[in-house]
């Protein structure tokens, strides 16, 4: 017996020590793995003489980098997600401006897919680059087979626009087609009750109309027409086509064969794949032997060290770029929320850094939680009293998102910015019908009036109504001071131009709501001006993610991937009848992300979406 216990002891000992050891040597060996890859010395991919840069216009483009889960998800799944940041392409537009070796930009327009997550206001700071890059005397060929609005917006930019033969291109003008869930709602038996302030606060219209009202209607049409107009002005001034022109168009033919986009010039020329080739083989100096020109990817170039081209800096002055991109959300929030705790925190740090000199914060939200809006407002006025703050409105900032800019040293937005929506509301769901039907009721005993107001049970009593009411009044009037004291405008007007009302950048700086016209980079440049940096200042981004994990989970992958000769699944075409499913999954998801511990919400209508 004492045999078989030490032999059992020992055998314990020795499998406990040997995992020990395994253990040991394993995480030894991946913590040396991730050492070398952290430490080898990366010289960035091969850029030869003469080459051509290539944009793929289905790249997804994003306000912020991934954050490390979104990276690590992606690794685990085997996605290869192709997106960049809106800044990197911008900045490596600018670095392949100053490049000798590089002769010109191929604007890829083949497949397009992803191009619709791009808002308007993106896609003009991404235009302004590449007017620069052509102002530079370089060339930009663009070449596609279904242009919709958004790719030809950049795509009109180029030297030469070419469509393949059977290609087809869409010029029809803007539009939204709001999804409606009062009916469903009815159908089923689950009740709705809003309380809100702003007769043109169209957020809670999805759950008790059927269609736009009136006054939704208004502000939607005037939001296209700006949208619109900036389109054709912009493109008009491009191609030398009179806006009135483009209208015509628009009215008229709306979808364009390709014959009928070259006569009416849109286009410079109607060719297949292998002719545009051929044309860019001679732009490169390309052999005639070569299957293809000289060419590089944006996303390979974009890790060319540009020091010795001037694009990037390095200073121990920094200005701190904040992202608050998504919904405003209680809390921390996950990857794709702006939570209003966790951006507090990153604003307090800012706030204590002596090598932090001015903050620029970077909005693309539609708004969301009032309490969380408030929360990081506050930590945007307390940094403001220690150094610059400036605001830059990407594709929304608006609602919750106007809350938070309000208080900034100097707002610029695009002229096609989503803003304002400077309105509260509260949307109050009930299942007694639904369950009522299914024979499920209930009975309640309680020791106050109002001690079972927070039920789903019943619908709200008028008392009830009222207090919601009082409160959505207070955070409206809270919302209106707040805006009246960042912007120094009177109570009054900003009542007036409120009342939920959504606004364009354009129409926004006419009333106040904006300062500038203008992009990120453009807001930077003032923040550095404002902190009286001169030229010595570099920028960091917020929230961080780690260039370590890109490499170590993303750039590996990639290779592993090539290694193993796994080709990259083509993104699928989506048909009408799935992004209504889309749609519809989209408003679910928003519920969702409603957590605000009051219930009040500062967020733009639903599903504004611009097509």
């Amino acid at each position: 017996m004492r045999n078989f216990i030490k032999q059992t002891v020992a055998s314990l000992i020795g499998t406990l020590l040997g995992l020990i050891i395994f253990g040991g040597l394993g995480t030894t060996g991946l913590f040396l793995l991730i050492l070398a890859a952290s430490s080898s010395k990366d010289t960035g991919p091969n850029v030869k003489d003469k080459s051509m840069l290539v944009f793929d216009l289905s790249m997804k483009i994003t306000d912020s980098e991934p954050s490390s889960g979104e990276l690590f998800q992606n690794t685990l799944s085997g996605v290869d997600d192709d997106r960049m940041a809106l800044r990197k392409v911008v900045e490596t537009l600018e670095k392949a401006r100053r490049d000798p070796r590089i002769v010109g930009i191929y604007l890829d327009a083949t497949s397009t897919s992803q191009a619709a997550n791009v808002g308007y206001a993106s896609l003009k700071e991404i235009r302004k680059a590449l007017e620069e890059f052509r102002a530079a005397g370089k060339k930009i060929v663009a070449y596609g087979s279904d242009w919709s609005k958004k790719e030809y917006y950049l795509s009109s930019v180029a030297d030469s626009i070419v469509l393949n033969p059977l290609g087809m291109m869409e010029i029809n003008g803007l539009s939204s087609q709001p999804m409606f869930l009062a009916g469903a709602l009815q159908k089923y038996g689950i009740g709705v009750q809003v309380v809100r302030v702003g007769k043109f606060k169209g957020a809670v219209e999805p759950f008790i109309l059927t269609k736009l009202s009136p006054e939704n209607r208004e502000q939607t049409q005037k939001l296209l027409d700006d949208v619109w107009g900036e389109w054709r002005t912009t493109v008009g001034a491009s191609r030398k086509i009179e806006p009135n022109q483009l209208q015509a168009i628009a009215d008229n033919q709306a979808l364009l064969e390709a014959t009928q986009a070259k006569t009416t010039r849109l286009v410079d020329r109607v060719a297949y794949p292998d002719e545009v080739v051929t044309d860019l083989k001679k732009l490169t100096d390309s052999d005639k032997d070569d299957k293809t020109f000289r060419q590089i990817s944006l996303n390979s170039y974009a890790e060319v060290s540009g020091k010795s081209l001037g694009v990037e800096r390095s200073s121990k002055n920094e200005i701190a770029v904040v992202y608050a991109e998504g919904e405003i959300v209680d809390g921390k929030g996950e990857d794709g929320q702006v939570g209003g705790d966790r951006f507090a925190k990153i604003f307090n740090k800012l706030r204590q850094d002596k090598d932090v000199k001015a903050v620029v914060l970077r909005i693309n939200s539609p708004g969301g939680s009032a309490t969380a809006s408030e929360v990081m407002q506050r930590e945007v006025k307390l940094t403001r009293e220690a150094k610059p703050v400036v605001v830059s409105m990407g594709d929304v900032a608006a609602s919750g998102g106007y809350w938070i800019a309000s208080d900034s040293n100097r707002i610029f937005a695009e002229p096609n910015t989503i803003t304002g929506s400077i309105g509260v509301f509260g949307v109050l769901f009930n299942g007694e019908k639904l369950a009522n039907d299914n024979g499920i009721t209930w009975d309640s005993v309680k020791t106050g009036t109002y001690a079972d107001s927070q039920t789903v049970s019943r619908p709200k009593s008028p008392q009830e109504l009222a207090l919601y009411q009082r409160s959505v009044n207070r955070i409206y009037n809270m919302f209106l001071n707040k805006v009246s004291q960042g912007r120094k405008l009177p109570e009054q007007k900003v009542a007036e131009i409120a009342q939920g009302r959504v606004w364009s950048g354009v129409a926004a700086k006419e009333i106040g709501l904006v300062d500038e016209i203008g992009g990120l980079n453009t807001a930077i440049a003032y923040a550095a001006k404002q902190a009286k940096l001169g030229e010595d200042w570099e920028v960091q981004e917020y929230p961080r993610t780690s260039s370590f994990k890109e490499r170590f989970f993303g750039r590996a992958t990639e290779e592993v991937r090539t290694a193993l000769g796994i080709e990259e699944t083509q993104l699928k075409q989506s048909n009408p009848l799935t992004d209504e499913f889309q749609k519809l999954q989209q408003e679910i998801g928003i519920l969702q992300k409603m957590n605000d511990p009051q219930g009040v919400y500062a967020r733009l209508p639903f599903n504004l979406k611009i097509e």
